[in-house]
C-alpha cells in the first residue's frame, strides 16, 4: 500500500455516481464540507453533483470532545454556512472517517445551525477503528489499517491520499 499510487480522482467519480441517485432534488440539497481535507472533497465533489446551493464548510474545533488530548488549534475559522438547514437534505462531507468523533462533532455543530430533514454522510476513505456507532452512507473506498498508521490526504489541489506511520 505504501508504494501504491491511489487514483483519488476515480475515488471522486465513484462518490459522485453513488451520491446521485441520493439527491432528489438538486435545490434542496445542500453540500457541507468539513474543514480542511472534507472540504477539499466537497468541492470536487460539489463541482460534479452540480448541486443548486453554494458550498458550506464546518469548523468544528469548538466542538470536539478531545481537547485535552489534542489541544486547541491556534487559527481557528468560522463555519460558513451560506443556506438554510432547516428543512434540507444535507451532505456532509469528510475526507477520512476514522473514530467518528470528528462526525459526532460536525452533526452536532450542524444541527446548531438548523434541523436538516436528512443528512448523508459521504467520506473519501472509511477506515477502521471506530469509537463511536458512525458510517458513511457513501465511500470511496474502505481500507483496513493498524493503529500506528494513518492516512492523509494532500492538497487541494492535486488532492493526494498518503499513507503514514506514527512512531
Amino acid at each position: 500500500m505504501t508504494d501504491e499510487k491511489i487514483d483519488v480522482a476515480a475515488l471522486l467519480a465513484q462518490m459522485a455516481a453513488a451520491l446521485t441517485p441520493l439527491i432528489q432534488s438538486p435545490q434542496d440539497t445542500a453540500m457541507v464540507g468539513i474543514r480542511t481535507g472534507g472540504v477539499w472533497v466537497a468541492e470536487q465533489l460539489h463541482a460534479r453533483l452540480g448541486l443548486g446551493q453554494p458550498l458550506g464548510a464546518l469548523n468544528i474545533n469548538f466542538y470536539r470532545d478531545d481537547f485535552t488530548r489534542i489541544g486547541m488549534h491556534p487559527q481557528v475559522t468560522p463555519s460558513d454556512l451560506p443556506f438554510a438547514i432547516e428543512g434540507r437534505h444535507i451532505i456532509l462531507v469528510d475526507d477520512v472517517l476514522y473514530t467518528g468523533r470528528t462526525i459526532r462533532a460536525a452533526l452536532n455543530e450542524l444541527f446548531d445551525f438548523g434541523r436538516p430533514s436528512r443528512v448523508t454522510l459521504a467520506v473519501l476513505v472509511e477506515r477502521n477503528g471506530r469509537d463511536l456507532p458512525i458510517q458513511a452512507d457513501v465511500r470511496g473506498m474502505q481500507i483496513d489499517l493498524a493503529a500506528h498508521q494513518q492516512i492523509k490526504l494532500a492538497g487541494p489541489e492535486p488532492l493526494e491520499l498518503a499513507l503514514a506511520t506514527r512512531i
